[in-house]
């Protein structure tokens, strides 16, 4: 059963940083693409920065320049590094990953439970 686990959210003061780790576990064959979303009260779930199994990436026009997404594909693992961190980031925080596994036998997309990320001014 594929499962990605997220790491690393919490509390911080406005210009702050705080990094983000997601692995992902479990019968796991290849990862196209690794990402980070973000959704706060009220709002619609976005994207924050996506890498590809390449090291192709993009991120969301609100955090480029500030957060800085990096993946290892030996160890299944993404990290989003996020800087100069605003009030407006404050969300819960989703790794997610097109992962083909033994288990489908397709590609399939998968989603961590959140992690919390509040930026007090």
């Amino acid at each position: 059963q594929v499962q990605l686990v997220e790491s690393g959210g919490g509390l911080v003061q406005a210009g702050g940083s705080l990094r983000l780790s997601c692995a992902a576990s479990g019968g796991i064959f290849r990862i196209n693409t690794m990402g980070w979303y973000r959704q706060a009260p009220g709002k619609q779930r976005e994207l924050v920065a996506r890498i590809t199994s390449g090291g192709s990436t993009n991120y969301a026009d609100s955090v480029k320049g500030r957060f800085t997404i990096v993946s290892d594909n030996a160890k299944n693992t993404v990290h989003l590094q996020m800087n100069s961190l605003k009030p407006e980031d404050t969300a819960v925080y989703y790794c997610n990953a097109d992962i083909y596994s033994g288990i489908q036998s397709r590609f399939m997309s998968y989603w961590g439970r959140g992690t919390q990320v509040t930026v007090s001014s």
